[in-house]
């Protein structure tokens, strides 16, 4: 289930919440102050990679043996090259 990031309108404290995308926004409650007033934040991406199917190593040199449609480094260009 995905992790959504809230900040409350009222105190102003931040919150994570683990719901579906599709549940109702009314039943998402402030852990502070126990408002129902507050604003979805942005949140980054996180994922994990097996060590066993990647290697930085590879990336950096270019060869990290994915294709362009699986997001991989796109020959060396993903930042983590020396």
């Amino acid at each position: 289930m995905p992790v959504f990031e809230y900040r409350c309108s009222d105190c102003n404290s931040k919150y994570e919440v683990f719901h579906k995308s599709s549940a109702n926004p009314d039943e998402i409650v402030c852990p502070e102050c126990h408002s129902k007033n507050h604003k979805k934040l942005l949140s980054s991406f996180s994922a994990s990679v097996s060590s066993a199917s990647f290697s930085y190593n590879d990336c950096a040199s270019g060869n990290c043996s994915t294709d362009s449609y699986s997001g991989g480094c796109a020959s060396g260009m993903c930042g983590l090259n020396n």
